[in-house]
């Protein structure tokens, strides 16, 4: 491809299922979390896998801004107004990306908190859907090919294959975003061929700006793209939004590239069970935690320095930082953002 790419790393959240340890001060993406070997903040692993880019920038909010070299110290970094979500982030990060590079750029989008054990297969994928976005001028998602029927993701509905002849990559029309299901919907996605959604997408500056238009995020598109920029007027003039349920799920034209590597998205803690190597009875370990297990299995336990023991319980995330503590069944590791919602009420988050 004969166009710049720029990699936007979204890293202006909190992280709030991953609490106590992701905090209002502590956010996720600053944490080492997903791999026992590798001391790296998900920040600092996800700039490290965008190598296929020609400029990195990591978009976040003022209070994380000064941080963020700590992490990616390569990467220019973009502060938001305020934090607004996904879809105002992606726009405004979008946005700057025009003079980040010679040119005009491919932007790539990814969150900063997943997990990917094969960097180079992600760097030739995102490569390729890149080449996607800049040769049709579609919005382009990563789908990634399920391995079970998982209700904590959206998935993609695939459309027609356009192929590939060696000259161009192969993609599929968007059908349909389609939001996170019960359990027997899930399976019936997976059935059907559907993808999960990763949340990693990939445009021209010029088919967002195209397709914001009439979202949403159609007024912070607008204080954006005038010949006076005013980047707080926009963020004012919108309400938190993701970018899937603002942009991708409304756009026109739209393509899902399939992802060729193994994923995770390491929003919740019952995610830790699938990528750490369990014990014998299927207790998994994280952080600076050491566990005892006494008639216990299929457990995830995680602290910053802390000694649990476990007896006679067994699917349960028990995690310890700092002066709190937290216990919830794995099946409801997405309910602690509720347990949250309430502290931060309190402000106690």
């Amino acid at each position: 491809m004969d166009r710049p790419v720029v990699a936007v790393i979204l890293a202006g959240g909190t992280g709030s299922r991953l609490y106590p340890a992701s905090r209002s001060d502590r956010p996720k993406q600053f944490l080492a979390l997903g791999d026992p070997d590798d001391d790296r903040s998900l920040l600092a692993r996800t700039a490290d896998r965008t190598g296929f880019a020609d400029a990195t920038l990591v978009a976040t909010r003022p209070e994380f801004a000064a941080e963020v070299p700590e992490h990616a110290p390569d990467a220019e970094v973009v502060v938001e107004p305020a934090g607004r979500d996904t879809g105002p982030a992606a726009l405004y990060a979008t946005h700057h990306a025009r003079g980040a590079v010679d040119g005009d750029p491919v932007v790539v989008v990814l969150p900063a908190d997943h997990h990917v054990p094969d960097a180079d297969a992600f760097e030739a994928t995102m490569a390729r859907g890149a080449r996607v976005a800049g040769d049709t001028g579609r919005l382009v998602a990563f789908g990634v090919e399920p391995t079970r029927p998982a209700t904590g993701y959206g998935y993609i509905e695939p459309g027609e294959d356009r192929g590939g002849d060696g000259s161009a990559p192969a993609y599929r029309d968007l059908a349909a975003f389609h939001e996170k299901p019960d359990a027997d919907t899930a399976a019936e996605y997976v059935d059907a061929g559907h993808y999960w959604n990763a949340g990693i997408f990939a445009w021209t500056p010029a088919a967002l700006f195209r397709e914001a238009r009439d979202t949403p995020l159609g007024p912070l598109a607008d204080a954006l793209d005038g010949d006076d920029p005013d980047p707080e007027a926009g963020f004012d003039a919108v309400d938190p939004v993701s970018v899937d349920y603002a942009v991708m799920e409304r756009a026109e034209r739209a393509a899902v590239v399939p992802a060729a590597f193994a994923w995770d998205d390491l929003g919740a803690w019952d995610a830790l069970d699938r990528v750490l190597d369990p014990d014998a009875d299927g207790n998994v370990v994280a952080g600076g935690a050491e566990a005892l297990a006494v008639d216990a299995a299929d457990n995830v336990v995680a602290a910053d320095d802390a000694h649990v023991s476990l007896v006679g319980v067994e699917g349960l995330c028990v995690v310890a930082y700092d002066d709190r503590v937290l216990v919830v069944p794995k099946g409801d590791a997405q309910r602690v953002r509720d347990a949250v919602d309430r502290l931060k009420g309190a402000g106690e988050f």
